[in-house]
C-alpha cells in the first residue's frame, strides 16, 4: 500500500501551500515509508508516500507519460499490467512499476479505461494539457480513498481522512467502483457487474469452475519483488489462500527471489482457537509458520492508536483490527512487506453464522450483495488500514473481480445452508476444494465452522474489551448518549468508549458520518436482523451472538 494526497484549485499556490501539502502527506507516511514524491503544477499538487512492492529501484511516484503532461499518483497494485503493456507498444515506459500503465492508458483511451484495470487501486491523475483531473477507486474498495472540499473551492483526495480533516470543510469516503471527473464535477460508477442490481442469478454450480477462478485469483497476487507471506487464522478462507499459494509457489516469480517455502502468520491469545488450527494447517502445508501472542491488556493499550489508524468507531472493526494491527507490526519486523489475506469470502458465500436463518435464496442473495457493497466500510477498511499502519500491504484474492463475477453468478440455492443435505455455511467453496486425489486441506479443516476473527483470536478478547469499557463508561454516560452523540448513537458502553476515542482524533461531523451505523447481529446488515425476532434482544456483532448456531456459543449458553 501507499499513501496519496492530491489537491486541486487552491487559492494559495505559494511555497507555504507546498509546505502544507508536504506536512499533510507526512500523516500518511506509515502507509509508504520507502520514499516520498510531490508534483506541483500551478494550483495543483499530487503527493505520494511509497511502499515499494514492485520495482523498488525505479518505481517512485508520481508517475508520468512520455512528455510528463500526464501525472498520476497511485495506491495499489495492477495485476494485469504486463498484458496491458502489450497493448501499449507505441508508448515508452520509464519504470517497471505496475502502476505506470495508468498514465499511458489514459493517453490512449481517455477517462474510459478504468474497467481495463485488474487490481486494487485508488489513483488521482492530472492532465496538464487542459488542466483536467480524474480520481478513481477499485471495484470493491480494497484500497481506501476520501474526497474533500475546502472553503476556497479546492477539491482534495487522500488515502486516509487524517490528511483532509483539518483543511476540508467537508469530506467523505469515495465510493468504490466510481470515478470523479473534473470536466463534469460528477462522480459516476464505472463498475457495473450483473450482481450489483441484486437480480437473482441462475447459473448452475460447477465446483471446478469455482476452484480454477480462485486459484487464478491467488496466483496473480504472487506478483512481488519483496518478501511476502499469508495471514493464516486456521479458518477455511485463510487456509485455502495458504493452500493454493503454497501449491503454486514454485511457479511464481517470487520463488526465484525468496525461495519456495511459504511463510504464514497467525496471532491470538495463548490457547486461542485460531492458534491451534493455524498450526495444524501450517504443518499440513509445510509452511514456515510464525505464531504471535498478545494479551488482552496489550490489545487494550493499543486501542487509541488502532482507532487513529483505522478511522472508524464501528465495534466489530475495532475488535478485529486490534490483533491484526499488533500482528502487522511483528510481521514487518521480520522484513516482510506484503501478505495475502482471506477477506471477502463470507460476504460472497454467506459465511457469517446468521445466514443460517436466511428464509429463502432471494433474501440470501440480496444480503450477500448488500454485504459486498459495504465491504469498503468494514473488512476492507480493517485489512488495509491495520496492515498499512506498519507499512505492510494486504492482498485479498477473494475480492478478485473475475472471481466475484463467477461466484456471484451461481444460483444462490447452492449457497443456502441446508442441514438436511449436510451443507454448512460456504459449502460450495468447501466442496470445490474437497479433492480426495490431491487434497488441499484435511477434511476437518475444510469443514471447520466459521469463526469471526475477533472471536477466533480468543473469546476472552471480546469479554476483556467489554469489561474495560464498563470501567470507563458509567451508566449515566450511556443514558445521556443520545444528547452527546445524536448521530449513530452508541447503544453499549463498548461502542460509547470507542466513539469517545474516535471523536478525540476526528471531531468534525464529516468524519463521524463516514462510519456506518444501525443494528447488527453476528455482522448482519440491519435488513437481515428481520430474519429472527430473538436477535433484537442480543444485537452484538460477535459470531457468538447467533445463539443456537455457533457451536462454542451454544455450549456457553447451556453452561
Amino acid at each position: 500500500m501507499c499513501g496519496i494526497l492530491a489537491v486541486f484549485g487552491c487559492v494559495d499556490s505559494s511555497h507555504s501551500k507546498r509546505s502544507r501539502i508536504i506536512e499533510l502527506s507526512r500523516r500518511l507516511r506509515h502507509r509508504g515509508p520507502d520514499w516520498s514524491g510531490l508534483h506541483c503544477y500551478q494550483d495543483c499538487f499530487l503527493a505520494h508516500q511509497r511502499l515499494a512492492i514492485v520495482d523498488p529501484a525505479s518505481g517512485d511516484q508520481p508517475l508520468y507519460n512520455e512528455d510528463k503532461t500526464v501525472i498520476v499518483t497511485v495506491n495499489g497494485e495492477i495485476y494485469n499490467h504486463k498484458a496491458l503493456r502489450e497493448g501499449l507498444k507505441n508508448h515508452q515506459f520509464r519504470t517497471g512499476s505496475d502502476c505506470e500503465v495508468i498514465a499511458h492508458l489514459y493517453e490512449e483511451h481517455g477517462e474510459d479505461f478504468v474497467n481495463m484495470l485488474d487490481g486494487m487501486f485508488s489513483f488521482v491523475l492530472l492532465d496538464t494539457r487542459d488542466k483536467s483531473y480524474i480520481a478513481a477507486r477499485d471495484a470493491i474498495g480494497i484500497t481506501p480513498l476520501y474526497i474533500g472540499w475546502g472553503l476556497d473551492g479546492s477539491v482534495w483526495f487522500a488515502s486516509e481522512m487524517k490528511a483532509l480533516s483539518d483543511d476540508c470543510e467537508r469530506f467523505m469516503s469515495f465510493l468504490p467502483g466510481h470515478i470523479y471527473s473534473s470536466k463534469t464535477g460528477e462522480i459516476r460508477r464505472w463498475y457495473n457487474p450483473p450482481w450489483y442490481s441484486e437480480d437473482i442469478p441462475s447459473t448452475p454450480y460447477d465446483p471446478l469452475v469455482l476452484r480454477r477462478a480462485f486459484e487464478k485469483a491467488v496466483t496473480k497476487r504472487l506478483m512481488t519483488d519483496v518478501p511476502f507471506g499469508v495471514l493464516l487464522s486456521g479458518g477455511l478462507d485463510s487456509s485455502l489462500v495458504a493452500a493454493v499459494a503454497s501449491r503454486y509457489m514454485l511457479d511464481s516469480e517470487a520463488a526465484c527471489q525468496w525461495g519456495s517455502q511459504l511463510h504464514t502468520f497467525c496471532v491470538g491469545l495463548k490457547g486461542s482457537p485460531d492458534l491451534k488450527a493455524a498450526r495444524e494447517v501450517a504443518d499440513y502445508l509445510h509452511t514456515r509458520h510464525h505464531e504471535f501472542h498478545f494479551t488482552v491488556q496489550e490489545g487494550i493499550d493499543a486501542l487509541e492508536e488502532v482507532i487513529y489508524h483505522i478511522e472508524t468507531y464501528d465495534v466489530t472493526t475495532v475488535r478485529a483490527s486490534t490483533p491484526m494491527f499488533l500482528m502487522s507490526r511483528k510481521i514487518k519486523s521480520l522484513g516482510v512487506k506484503m501478505v495475502l489475506s482471506g477477506e471477502g469470502s463470507d460476504e460472497i458465500f454467506g459465511g457469517y453464522l446468521y445466514f443460517h436463518k436466511a428464509p429463502n435464496k432471494e433474501e440470501f442473495h440480496q444480503e450477500t450483495c448488500r454485504k459486498i457493497k459495504a465491504l469498503h466500510l468494514y473488512d476492507c477498511l480493517r485489512a488495509n488500514k491495520s496492515t498499512s499502519a506498519w507499512g505492510l500491504e494486504a492482498r485479498v484474492p477473494f475480492l478478485d473481480k473475475e472471481f466475484i463475477d463467477v461466484a456471484m453468478s451461481i444460483d444462490p440455492e447452492w449457497k443456502m445452508i441446508r442441514p438436511d443435505l449436510k451443507r454448512i455455511e460456504k459449502w460450495i467453496l468447501r466442496h470445490a476444494f474437497d479433492d480426495d486425489q490431491n487434497p488441499y486441506l484435511p477434511k476437518h479443516i475444510l469443514y471447520r465452522q466459521k469463526e469471526q476473527f475477533s472471536d477466533g483470536v480468543g473469546y476472552s478478547w471480546i469479554d476483556g474489551l467489554k469489561d474495560h469499557a464498563n470501567q470507563q463508561v458509567t451508566d449515566a454516560m450511556l443514558l445521556k448518549a443520545s444528547y452527546i452523540y445524536p448521530e449513530n448513537t452508541p447503544t453499549t458502553k463498548e461502542a460509547y468508549y470507542y466513539r469517545t476515542i474516535f471523536e478525540k482524533f476526528f471531531p468534525k461531523n464529516a468524519a463521524r458520518s463516514t462510519v456506518p451505523g444501525g443494528p447488527s447481529v453476528a455482522c448482519s446488515t440491519a435488513k437481515a436482523m428481520e430474519w429472527d425476532a430473538s436477535w433484537s434482544k442480543n444485537p452484538d456483532p460477535s459470531g457468538r451472538a447467533a445463539l443456537g448456531v455457533h457451536e462454542s456459543a451454544y455450549e456457553e449458553s447451556k453452561a
